[in-house]
């Protein structure tokens, strides 16, 4: 299935988990998840099934003054 993870273009198998597409992008926390512009708290990422087209992005916190 086709997605795209901080808008760039991936690849998964149907069935894909969205912590399998955190594992594509080697994401490493601390980072927050939305979904199709809705937030996906962390005990759901094992088991939250993708769908094709599924817009994914990453946030990492921004810090400085």
């Amino acid at each position: 299935m086709n997605l795209l993870i901080n808008d760039i273009p991936h690849t998964l198998p149907p069935g894909a988990k969205l912590a399998d597409a955190l594992v594509l992008v080697d994401a490493k926390p601390p980072f927050a998840v939305a979904v199709n512009r809705q937030f996906v708290p962390r005990s759901s990422y094992g088991s939250h099934l993708l769908q094709d087209d599924d817009r994914i992005e990453v946030i990492r916190p921004v810090t400085g003054g």
